[in-house]
């Protein structure tokens, strides 16, 4: 099996409802996809959804990226050679994290597809399913708990609630929040890396009767110490996300015990293959894993999917940044019933553009 050709375009998608994190508000998001086509008729799909702050790169960057170095490097290549080919990327996309992401799920994908199984089962298909949180940007007081309703309506048991910008006014939502939703319902509390070491502290303090299942990045990533600092001081677990980008950054937060969860988002790491490295580092230190995302396309949500089936010591799953992307080309790549995701269960990725 040969690569014949690869093809890349961008996708503007708007968001039906826009968001606010501590320090933006998104309104569109733009992936690109490819297309990598062989000579025995088996074609792999990806996509990038690039983030300038997470993962360093534009949707230009990416398409520019793939047409120059990925054609050059992939062409007349064998792509189930998954490991060497990426590797030969490396060192050219080592700060295009989402371009290099795209490139192994694609790839990925025609490996699936050759061997005629779900990607998930030839990962080591450890679940079928995963149920997902689903995050409720900062909002005002009241718009907070009436999207927390509503979801919970639809299914979901599972909320990540933003915050990071006031202490007091995230802790007043989070606690009215868990009075509205009840006691059965995951809250799970992401600051974006908006906190000191002490508004930290105080904030877990003052939230404490929402019983909250975890918070997500108080401190500032290029930081690392910081977390630990909050991490050693409070009995809720904390977790590394913007913090967390390469194999080395997994190795560096387990060996000094900086925090007690990693979030592993393909998109921010490189894609399937540097995840599963960086889940065996996170298991060697009996870290807890989160498979998460960006404002993906449900492709991209496909493979952090796969990913998370695959693996048991993935023990979250926060996959909903396609929920809200209005005409998504990949929708229904995967399948959302009451809160849990279920793959297509055809082969590879299981969808086809």
């Amino acid at each position: 099996m040969r690569i014949t050709r690869i093809e890349a375009w961008p996708v503007a998608m708007k968001l039906a409802v826009p968001y606010a994190i501590a320090y933006e508000t998104v309104e569109t998001a733009t992936n690109v996809f490819l297309r990598i086509e062989t000579n025995v008729g088996v074609t792999g799909f990806g996509c990038a959804a690039p983030d300038l702050p997470v993962t360093g790169e534009t949707p230009e960057d990416v398409l520019e990226a793939i047409r120059t170095i990925g054609e050059e490097t992939l062409k007349g290549t064998d792509p189930l050679r998954t490991i060497k080919l990426i590797e030969m990327l490396r060192p050219h996309l080592a700060a295009k994290r989402s371009t290099l992401a795209c490139i192994d799920m694609a790839l990925h994908d025609i490996l699936g597809k050759s061997a005629g199984m779900p990607l998930w089962k030839l990962l080591g298909g450890f679940r079928r399913s995963f149920p997902t949180s689903i995050t409720i940007g900062i909002l005002p007081l009241e718009e907070t708990v009436a999207r927390a309703c509503e979801y919970v309506g639809r299914g979901f048991r599972s909320l990540k609630i933003k915050g990071g910008v006031s202490v007091d006014e995230d802790a007043e939502r989070v606690l009215k929040v868990r009075e509205a939703v009840g006691p059965k319902i995951e809250l799970r509390f992401d600051a974006n890396q908006g906190y000191t070491v002490e508004g930290s502290l105080r904030f877990v303090e003052s939230a404490r009767k929402a019983k909250l299942e975890l918070i997500e990045q108080p401190t500032p990533k290029g930081e690392p110490d910081l977390l630990g600092h909050v991490t050693s001081r409070v009995a809720l677990p904390i977790m590394a996300d913007e913090s967390l980008r390469t194999l080395r950054d997994a190795f560096r937060l387990a060996r000094r015990d900086l925090v007690d969860m990693v979030n592993v988002k393909l998109m921010k790491v490189g894609g399937i293959g540097e995840a599963l490295l960086i889940n065996a580092v996170a298991r060697a230190a009996r870290l807890e894993v989160m498979v998460g995302c960006l404002d993906e396309s449900a492709l991209g949500i496909a493979a952090g999917l796969h990913f998370a089936l695959a693996r048991p010591n993935v023990a979250y799953c926060d996959l909903d940044g396609h929920l809200d992307l209005v005409d998504d080309p990949a929708d229904g790549a995967v399948i959302l019933k009451d809160g849990v995701l279920y793959p297509t269960d055809k082969p590879g990725l299981g969808f086809d553009l």
